[in-house]
């Protein structure tokens, strides 16, 4: 039988996954397919038995369903417990669907070659920050500070976590000089006004990372600030393609190609951005 894997979401047609996926199916000589679904709202349990009924080999979740989806799964693994989101689902060899969570192991290899004594600052304390900040620990870094808007939310995603230090965001700004990779993950990093951004960068050290977990646009206008100060830049195309690859990895033991993937993704959203 074709094997056969999905994204779920609402809404699902901007996603880039089933291009993504199908590429990589197709490289690698398989006989299976990856088609995106709109879940409409209210009909999540009625999706995922389906899902379940209709063989299909696993499945990706994204916006809004990835903390919906878990009391509908057999097994959550510790990972996605702690994290509280599911994006992606895999079907065991007995029959059970098991709930992961990739983006933050996805969001790290996007970083390429980093040491496990850098100091890293989270602007931003929602999921895709927990889901990161948790990687970041699973990894064994231990040098994590979150700053947010609301203080009393960077606090809690610490005590929840149990690492790192909570900022506000102007702790964040007088002590910038102090970290060596700085994740944005909030809203405010799309203003186009520099002064209403997150923070600002004027003490950023020369030789940072800054990284946006958004991929469209290319450079958002926290990027395009930083590159002001000549640091390296990454967006949030890397996170999509590598969590995507470890997906792909854990429904068919395969390791696709993620760095063609973000060559071939840069081109079709309309950029010659390269992450530097």
């Amino acid at each position: 039988m074709k094997k056969w894997f999905a994204v779920i979401g609402n809404p699902i047609a901007h996603s880039l996954s089933p291009y993504m996926h199908d590429t990589w199916l197709q490289e690698l000589e398989m006989e299976a397919t990856y088609i995106p679904i709109h879940v409409e709202e209210g009909k999540l349990e009625e999706a995922v038995q389906a899902l379940k009924l209709l063989g299909c080999s696993g499945w990706n979740v994204t916006v809004p369903y990835k903390e919906a989806i878990i009391p509908f799964l057999d097994e959550i693994d510790e990972s996605a417990k702690h994290i509280g989101a599911v994006n992606t689902v895999v079907k065991t060899v007995d029959g059970k669907f098991v709930g992961y969570n990739t983006d933050g192991f996805g969001f790290i290899q996007s970083l390429g070659p980093i040491k496990a004594d850098d100091r890293i600052l989270m602007l931003g304390a929602g999921g895709a920050a927990r889901g990161i900040v948790h990687a970041f620990k699973q990894r064994g870094f231990k040098n994590i500070a979150i700053a947010n808007r609301t203080y009393a939310n960077a606090e809690k995603l610490v005590e929840d976590l149990q690492i790192g230090q909570a900022l506000t965001l102007q702790e964040a700004e007088d002590n910038l000089e102090l970290f060596d990779i700085i994740v944005q993950t909030t809203s405010l990093g799309m203003k186009s006004n520099s002064t209403t951004l997150p923070i600002k960068l004027n003490k950023i050290k020369e030789d940072a990372i800054v990284a946006d977990i958004v991929y469209n646009p290319l450079v958002t206008p926290f990027l395009e600030e930083a590159e002001k100060y000549n640091v390296r830049t990454i967006n949030g195309l890397g996170m999509l393609v590598h969590q995507g690859a470890l997906a792909f990895s854990y429904w068919n033991e395969l390791n696709p190609d993620s760095d063609e993937m973000i060559l071939r993704l840069t081109e079709q959203l309309g950029g010659n951005y390269v992450n530097r």
